[in-house]
């Protein structure tokens, strides 16, 4: 069934860093106000890579999601799990592994990058050969239609769209599908059952995407539809099968470049992150030790900030006038590095201020945090056993 519904998560990897939240959780508080939200902690996903240490798991989780609730995410307006309470991603991703070619999953272009960077680790594995299929099951499970993902994640979306399409048209048909449909049809009343049969033709004749956007939306909307005869016309507005799985958009992120502490890549394991609540004296001191311009060996000595790591900072964290003054200071060595620095460390105290603020209630009383997730796995079971039952069904899987 279609459904205007957001699907997201990471890894679990302990408290976050500023990267995290301007790459993803700002974006994730944004469309919580916008769209019905699904966020989860990967921590299967955490398996397929670091099997061997499952010692760390439980505080790196407890860690993150007190991170995401003081980045502002809602668990009033968005739905936040853990994918292991929900065993039903274990039992789609199965269920999906019978009919999906082996070949699918070794092109994945991350999957040789991730073996390639992950030298020390052995990752020959069915769980990491699988990790992609993992992926498309927590997407589908859900029947999300929008995944926010930077470009590299593309890839990953596109062969979601592949397994479920795969999934549709092996599971979907059904004796009698036609003459079900058009019994579907007349329970739409005979006003919406005319708009409809004018969509279908629409598309079906002339490929008019607003015609099927239209008429998803009119099924959407209708109230006298059992989930299967709604399935059954979401199916017959494309060809002649049951939509069972609906396949995602990518719903593409842009992700500011915010370098580490000396200029590469920020992460903790390489030691070079700012985290989401540092102590405001630790985060002054870690920017203004960051490497500046090697150019300016002395104070005296004129400055490019385009080759300062610290610059790319200043376009996340400083307004117009702000940059115009580091532009103007640093070329004509009007300003000093640490100079340059300081409207960096301000701004970036400010905006940890209310993460800190809002993280304390869950750091003094940690069952408050558990108690919270606890409901979103529940609500979130309660979606992924609607999804299931019909996949069951599909595959013959629901004996009476």
């Amino acid at each position: 069934m279609f459904i205007d519904r957001v699907l997201s998560g990471m890894r679990p990897t302990g408290a976050l860093h500023i990267g995290h939240f301007h790459g993803a959780l700002k974006n994730w508080v944004k469309l919580q106000d916008e769209h019905p939200c699904f966020f989860f902690v990967a921590d299967w996903h955490a398996l397929t890579t670091h099997y061997e240490s499952p010692e760390v798991l439980e505080d790196s989780v407890w860690d993150m999601l007190v991170d995401w609730f003081a980045a502002g995410i809602d668990p009033q307006k968005a739905t936040v799990f853990i994918q292991s309470r929900v065993p039903e991603h274990a039992e789609l991703f199965l269920l999906l592994a019978m009919a999906t070619p082996l070949g699918w999953l070794e092109r994945v272009p991350t999957y040789k990058d991730q073996i390639e960077k992950l030298k020390e680790r052995d990752l020959s594995t069915y769980g990491f050969l699988g990790y992609p299929l993992m992926q498309a099951a927590d997407i589908l499970i859900y029947r999300a239609n929008m995944v926010p993902v930077g470009e590299d994640q593309v890839p990953h979306i596109e062969m979601t769209r592949e397994i479920a399409r795969r999934f549709n048209h092996l599971f979907g048909s059904e004796p009698g599908f036609e003459e079900k449909a058009n019994a579907a049809v007349r329970k739409l009343g005979a006003k919406r059952a005319k708009l409809y049969k004018e969509l279908r033709a629409k598309y079906q004749e002339h490929g008019e995407q607003d015609a099927l956007d239209a008429a998803r939306a009119l099924l959407a909307e209708a109230q006298s539809l059992s989930m299967g005869d709604r399935e059954r016309l979401f199916g017959y507005l494309e060809g002649a099968r049951r939509v069972i799985l609906t396949e995602p958009a990518a719903l593409l992120t842009e992700v500011p470049r915010l370098p580490g502490l000396d200029g590469q890549k920020m992460s903790k394991s390489g030691g070079n992150a700012v985290l989401m609540r540092e102590e405001p004296k630790v985060l002054a001191q870690k920017i203004r030790t960051m490497p500046t311009d090697p150019a300016r060996v002395r104070r005296t000595d004129p400055g490019d900030p385009e080759k300062c790591p610290v610059w790319q900072l200043h376009l996340v964290y400083s307004n117009d006038d702000t940059r115009a003054w580091v532009q103007k200071g640093c070329r004509s060595a009007g300003i000093g590095c640490l100079e340059c620095k300081q409207p960096v460390i301000d701004a970036m105290v400010r905006e940890q201020e209310p993460w800190r603020n809002r993280a304390q209630p869950y750091l003094d009383d940690p069952s408050l945090l558990r108690s919270i997730v606890a409901d979103g796995c529940d609500r979130a079971r309660a979606a992924a056993q609607e999804t299931m039952r019909d996949v069951r069904e599909a595959m013959g899987l629901a004996y009476s």
